[in-house]
């Protein structure tokens, strides 16, 4: 069995932002009888971000699967996405993106931490300076991931590269990576204020310092934070 991910990322139509979320979790069993489905959980976009940039998307659905026929299982998720259309719930305004993951590796998590649903999930749309790929997953695999997930708040990631699987809406995506970083705090304002501090060597409470950021990472990535605002089902122990 291999891994992977489908994010889908959409605005609602205006007025409708609740019918959305309770759609999703009425729509659990149809999304559970899909083939090597694993878990499911709806992000709202948070307050707190760490790019003060415009966020374009105010819904992420996260959903896992496990499959030795992704060409065949993944696709099947479009229905459920064109049935919200259908229902006029998701805003029609061109924002809408579907992309799917082969994952690398199981979720790497902080083991001093009791395993639960994500309270928070960052998404980054990343990619490799060219020419550097293998540096750039010993940096992740190596040195990133432990710094990550040692951070208060920050307790898993888990990282994909982009698959061309025709699952619609289908557009271009600028990143071929995608970092997945699962939290679980109740202030994720202070969990992203301490990944910076540490990123920058200005770390009080803890002390710790980071390396270098690799040049191996391209700075040509989007970053988006979102909090919990349904689910999780399936299988979401990790």
């Amino acid at each position: 069995m291999t891994a992977y991910t489908i994010i889908h990322l959409h605005n609602p139509t205006a007025g409708r932002e609740e019918e959305l979320v309770k759609g999703f979790d009425e729509s659990r069993d149809a999304i559970s009888a899909l083939r090597g489905f694993k878990s499911a959980q709806l992000f709202t976009r948070s307050e707190k971000q760490i790019l003060p940039v415009q966020q374009p998307w105010l819904h992420v659905a996260f959903y896992e699967f496990e499959t030795i026929e992704p060409e065949i299982d993944l696709p099947a998720i479009a229905p459920l996405f064109a049935r919200q259309r259908d229902r006029g719930l998701i805003a029609n305004d061109e924002t809408e993106r579907v992309y799917s993951y082969r994952m690398y590796h199981p979720w790497k998590c902080d083991k001093t931490i009791t395993p639960a649903p994500f309270t928070h999930l960052k998404i980054l749309l990343a990619n490799f300076t060219p020419g550097r790929e293998a540096e750039y997953h010993r940096w992740y695999d190596e040195v990133h991931s432990v710094e990550v997930t040692t951070t208060p708040g920050y307790v898993a990631m888990r990282r994909g590269r982009l698959t061309d699987l025709p699952i619609e809406p289908r557009h271009h995506c600028l990143g071929s990576e995608l970092v997945a970083i699962g939290f679980q705090t109740d202030d994720l304002g202070a969990s992203l204020d301490e990944f910076h501090a540490r990123a920058m060597g200005t770390s009080k409470p803890e002390g710790a310092t980071w390396g270098p950021r690799s040049t191996s990472a391209s700075s040509a990535r989007t970053v988006h934070c979102f909090e919990s605002v349904a689910g999780p089902f399936g299988d979401y122990s990790r």
